[in-house]
């Protein structure tokens, strides 16, 4: 359709009366495909030490938690991984077939036990009802921890043909175990870790190891279903390089994506009030510390960027796994506060804004009962499922997002933001870093006119409010229209996450 020398000129008298310093400035321009990926969940059987996924299975239904599947539909993750450290000593077959007749496992790492009473027909059919596309992590002969050799319960590392092996499980259209077990169609499985963590720690494969493992495991997974997508481990040993280059070199030809977790984001000032109870007698203090860990997040992604893109540039960025990992050990009471939301916005922003590169991504644990890094939280009594405030955030973030990533060419000082656009529509997710200052801001497309649009907004008038079993909806979005104008503007307050949908023409 043709634009009126009026039209066009009025719309860009729109832009220009809102390019000051109060401005938000999009350009249209589309940059990249956001991942259909890109917000994740990371779901990992915990044993004794967060009872993950036996607390979200309903012993009495012989089913998934009711209040668990809807908490987690309305959170939307893109993709769901089974796996972390697990992965390490699971297998796979003791999941499958008859549920009474699966054998308990030890939980190395975690302590207790599992049940095996949700297994790869479990976890799959999970996905499918929440709209996630699964994704395995492969017991990669134990990530070379040798003391899975010999439990006394037997071996339990996997080796390449245990991997392949799950794959045509999956897979395979006339598989005959899986059909016996109860599944016609193939559960169609495409997204595979290769094992999780393997450069951490001393007792793990060497990186010329590990690299020989990747394409062993690769070629024997890839000959059963070559459509497969696989995910190659790239971070470093401490003290090291990462290595992600010569992964890329030697095994990049069989790998889709190359992985690293966003783990060690721990306070760095001696005097640090992020452990404990601290952050209560200077809460402020805390939401300046934890916009410093997001910086470290942003180097770290950009690293691995730099990384990636001078070795192969068609390999996308994975981050696999997540957290605040602030003391107590992953319990710290801080995650239900929304003070915690200056460090979770601003990380899913920076994935976004590197969403070129970064296709797969989560900020926290998936679910659990104990630990506070999860983003959604179990209550057994009384089954009520509810999200914590990266919980909140991801599912503010993903409900309100376009397929394009777009560039934002100027804010006000102290809004984070990342933008995206769908047809003729613009998406902003805002954080407002400052603590105690509301920013009022016009908004503004480079060369149309934004004709409306909506709000959705969660800000709290304290900052220190939390959530809980008897609050789970304290996070809950406050939805509104854009107050109409010839220059729309939208204020907003001091420490809020708001997702904008602004259209235009």
């Amino acid at each position: 359709m043709m634009t009126s020398r009026r039209e066009f000129l009025g719309a860009a008298a729109g832009t220009v009366a809102a390019t000051g310093a109060d401005a938000i400035v999009v350009d249209p321009k589309p940059l990249f495909d956001i991942s259909p990926y890109l917000y994740m969940q990371f779901m990992e059987p915990l044993g004794a030490s967060d009872t993950s996924v036996e607390a979200a299975w309903d012993y009495e239904a012989d089913d998934w938690r009711r209040d668990f599947v809807d908490t987690t539909r309305d959170l939307a993750p893109g993709v769901i991984r089974y796996g972390g450290l697990f992965c390490r000593y699971y297998k796979w077959r003791e999941g499958v077939g008859p549920p009474l007749k699966r054998p308990w496992m030890r939980n190395y790492v975690w302590g207790g036990r599992e049940t095996n009473r949700v297994g790869t027909h479990e976890f799959v059919g999970l996905c499918r009802r929440v709209g996630a596309e699964p994704l395995y992590c492969v017991n990669f002969l134990a990530d070379g921890e040798k003391r899975y050799r010999t439990t006394r319960e037997g071996d339990r590392t996997g080796d390449a043909r245990e991997a392949a092996d799950w794959v045509s499980y999956c897979n395979d259209p006339d598989h005959r175990e899986r059909r016996a077990n109860g599944a016609a169609e193939p559960l169609t499985v495409k997204l595979w870790q290769l094992g999780n963590e393997t450069s951490y720690g001393n007792a793990t494969f060497s990186k010329d190891e590990a690299i020989a493992r990747t394409i062993e495991f690769a070629k024997a997974m890839k000959a059963r279903d070559r459509s497969i997508r696989l995910i190659g481990w790239g971070d470093r040993r401490s003290g090291s390089e990462l290595w992600a280059p010569d992964l890329l070199k030697q095994a990049g030809e069989y790998l889709d994506f190359v992985a690293i977790h966003m783990m060690g984001q721990s306070p760095r000032r001696k005097d640090t009030v992020l452990r404990g109870l601290g952050y209560q007698k200077d809460p402020e203090r805390a939401w300046e510390e934890l916009l410093e860990l997001a910086d470290i997040v942003e180097k770290r992604v950009t690293e691995l960027e730099h990384a990636t893109a001078a070795t192969d540039p068609r390999i996308g960025i994975a981050i696999t796994e997540g957290h605040l990992s602030l003391p107590p050990h992953n319990a710290n009471p801080i995650l239900a506060e929304w003070l915690s939301a200056a460090y979770h916005a601003r990380s899913l922003n920076i994935y976004q804004r590197h969403g070129a590169r970064v296709k797969i991504a989560t900020a926290a644990d998936f679910e659990g009962n104990r630990w506070t890094v999860n983003a959604v939280m179990l209550q057994t009594p009384g089954k009520i499922s509810y999200l914590m405030p990266v919980g909140a955030i991801a599912r503010l973030f993903k409900g309100h997002n376009g397929k394009q990533g777009v560039a934002v060419r100027s804010a006000p000082s102290g809004l984070d933001i990342a933008a995206s656009r769908t047809d003729g529509r613009i998406y902003l997710h805002v954080a407002n870093l400052d603590y105690r200052r509301s920013v009022e801001a016009s908004l503004a497309v480079d060369g149309a006119e934004v004709t409306g649009g909506r709000v959705s907004e969660i800000a709290p008038e304290d900052l220190r409010q939390y959530v809980n079993p008897e609050q789970p909806d304290a996070f809950k979005p406050r939805e509104a229209a854009l107050p109409p104008g010839p220059v729309p503007k939208w204020r907003f307050p001091a420490g809020s996450v708001t997702a904008l949908e602004l259209e235009f023409r």
